[in-house]
């Protein structure tokens, strides 16, 4: 980096920094141009809200919220139950619902963790508890079942995000696992990777505090590499196909910034990708994006709207082509 360079992103850091000391809300781009709008839950509220910090719309939900997807109709896909999704036009009506209910091997519950509008109008669902993925129709049938491998059952920890990927494979991570497996449309497991301390020791905790492998999320790279939000592994791993770490950003390689739980990812054309940090305190953002470089070049930060636990977050009006 030259020494020009570096003094614009001291000078963007410094900047932040100020800012973040005097306000609770923070929408901030190093470029100058305005931030981002934001769908996401906490607070027992689904919001969107504005690049201007303003929210535009809401729903009072009480439901663990792990997912949401904002529809091209404008509809907001959320789980409002632990067992159903449903999808809400902008007059917060119902207008589709699932609601998932347990197998006969399911001695316990089921919770949906993950969900995904797919282009065929179905939704695939990631039922944890019966340790499957369905695949759902307009008129609430289950049209594709996907059984799933998990070492140790539990409704809470089966899985968190999942997702079908074009060439038709399901990537899923595993929380209580600690593994992240991409399965074949038979079931059949064609892919894994398992998260590793990172030479740390585990420690209990939800916030910074807090390290092991209960993975969160994936998304698979064009390259064939496979991005992964670690949960409390606090960190972001790239990983090549024979599982070599080829890229990372680790729990306090950021300036400033300190991660905790790291949950959701987008991967934008240009390569930057927007992070997910949940419980990581009112001192750190909720999202920064980062270029290859590790340069933030984004960050959010809105305790008045939402507060420590934002855990999933669909950041809207992203260019054609940004992975989530």
């Amino acid at each position: 980096m030259s020494l020009r360079c570096a003094l614009t992103s001291l000078s963007v850091l410094l900047v932040a920094s100020s800012v973040f000391a005097d306000d609770a809300r923070i929408n901030v781009r190093a470029d100058g141009k305005p931030g981002y709008r934001l769908l996401a839950a906490d607070k027992g509220r689904v919001a969107i809200v504005g690049a201007d910090g303003k929210v535009e719309w809401e729903v009072a939900n009480k439901a663990e919220v792990h997912d949401l997807w904002l529809l091209p109709n404008g509809n907001v896909l959320l789980p409002v139950a632990r067992n159903k999704v449903a999808e809400l036009n902008r007059d917060k009506e119902v207008v589709w619902e699932y609601e998932s209910k347990p197998i006969e091997s399911n001695k316990k519950h089921v919770e949906i963790h993950a969900f995904q509008p797919l282009e065929d109008g179905r939704v695939m669902i990631a039922e944890s508890g019966n340790g499957r993925i369905v695949e759902v129709d307009r008129a609430g049938k289950i049209v594709h079942v996907v059984q799933l491998t998990i070492e140790h059952p539990d409704p809470h920890r089966d899985t968190r995000m999942a997702r079908k990927l074009k060439n038709g494979t399901y990537l899923v991570c595993h929380e209580g696992d600690g593994k992240i497996r991409e399965y074949a449309a038979d079931g059949k497991v064609v892919w894994s990777y398992t998260l590793d301390l990172g030479d740390r020791p585990r420690s209990p905790g939800h916030g910074p505090e807090g390290h092991g492998t209960e993975v969160y999320g994936a998304v698979r790279l064009k390259n064939g590499h496979t991005l992964v939000a670690g949960g409390n592994n606090n960190r972001v791993l790239e990983v090549d196909p024979e599982g070599k770490v080829v890229w990372s950003v680790d729990q306090t390689e950021l300036p400033g910034i300190t991660l905790a739980w790291v949950t959701t990812l987008h991967v934008l054309p240009s390569g930057n990708v927007i992070i997910g940090n949940c419980h990581a305190g009112e001192k750190n953002p909720q999202l920064i994006e980062v270029n290859r470089d590790k340069q933030v070049v984004w960050q959010f930060r809105d305790f008045e709207t939402f507060g420590n636990g934002l855990a999933s977050s669909h950041v809207v009006d992203l260019p054609k082509g940004t992975i989530r």
